[in-house]
């Protein structure tokens, strides 16, 4: 029996079908009402999970990162730490958004960037804990996150496989219910710069782990793709309004954007079935219609022995199949019947 790749059932956190994480970061540009559209939104298109984003700005930049000036066009503030902190929610922000998607009917979680925001999602209970790309290298932090003993999900942008590797060898001491997400950050991501075989050689090199895909291109057929490739759990930033200001919005989906990806990965999975070849039922009536029998080229009187003159391939297939002529004229069989010119022959008139 075919067992297929490992999925988010295995984490505990899903079915065996493609578990689709809605990742609104910080798309609610500081703003609750905000945050809860997207909630709405995320539960409307299907997704399995929302997902935000959970910061300590004090513990995850210097001071002279907390003050450097900002002058990007998505600023929120002029310095980059109060920019950052305009985007940030509080722990009592974080229980009201929680509560609320218990109330929609969806899972919800964050990515947490410290140690103390780790630990604050793992008490407000979220279903599993997802580390950024930037934070794959970051091994006190993955070891910690590990060490909680939840679904651990890791996404492995701006790293080589080494970088993987030694990431994935640290959580698996302590945690056996890891995903790693192909990945590429940049923003939006070129087609180029996907490499959505990376799936594949996950998949061979981490037999143990989820595999999933974190995408930041534009469209959807590309995630598509990695369905197609193997990826078990999947994750796309989502806006309500792409021309929004702010760094993430160009690089996620909008509303029918986000719908229709999702209805097509449930599509994909339906249609990439399993890795056995067999004939079908769906196939049958144009097998009949189609597939060739074996027919004769005059009329055959009863005894004659069967010569190949005697025989072509015609439709429709509802006699002896052509891959049996050649044994049928080994064996020197003949007909028990008169059979006329341009019929199907079948099993019963042969002997």
């Amino acid at each position: 029996m075919y067992m297929g790749k490992k999925t988010a059932k295995d984490l505990g956190i899903g079915t065996d079908k493609v578990f689709f994480i809605a990742e609104a970061g910080i798309n609610h540009n500081g703003c609750m009402d905000n945050a809860k559209k997207l909630i709405d939104l995320a539960k409307k298109s299907g997704a399995d999970c929302v997902k935000f984003q959970k910061r300590t700005i004090s513990r995850i930049l210097t001071k002279e990162g907390l003050d450097k000036p900002y002058n990007s066009e998505n600023a929120f503030a002029p310095k980059y730490g109060d920019h950052k902190k305009f985007l940030e929610f509080s722990f009592d922000q974080f229980r009201e958004l929680k509560r609320y998607s218990e109330e929609v009917g969806i899972l919800m979680t964050a990515s947490g960037w410290d140690e103390e925001s780790i630990d604050f999602l793992y008490d407000l209970g979220v279903p599993f804990f997802k580390l950024a790309s930037a934070d794959l290298t970051n091994f006190p932090l993955v070891e910690h996150a590990a060490k909680k003993g939840i679904p651990l999900i890791i996404s492995t942008g701006m790293a080589d496989f080494n970088d993987v590797q030694d990431a994935y060898e640290i959580a698996s001491i302590h945690n056996d219910r890891i995903c790693l997400m192909q990945c590429t950050s940049s923003y939006p991501t070129q087609n180029e710069d996907i490499n959505l075989r990376v799936i594949e050689l996950y998949n061979s090199s981490f037999p143990h782990a989820v595999i999933g895909y974190s995408g930041h291109e534009k469209g959807i057929a590309i995630t598509l793709g990695a369905v197609a490739l193997g990826a078990k759990i999947v994750e796309r930033h989502f806006t309500l309004d792409r021309t929004m200001k702010g760094g993430d919005h160009s690089a996620s989906l909008e509303e029918p954007g986000l719908i229709k990806l999702i209805r097509d990965i449930k599509i994909m999975e339906v249609a990439l079935g399993i890795p056995e070849k067999t004939k079908l039922k769906s196939e049958k009536e144009c097998f009949i219609k189609l597939s060739k029998s074996l027919v004769t080229t005059r009329k055959i009187f009863k005894g004659e022995v069967l010569k190949r003159n005697m025989l072509t391939t015609k439709g429709p297939g509802t006699g002896i199949s052509p891959t049996k002529m050649k044994r049928i004229l080994e064996r020197m069989m003949r007909v028990n019947k008169d059979i006329e010119e341009d019929v199907v022959i079948n099993d019963e008139d042969l002997c």
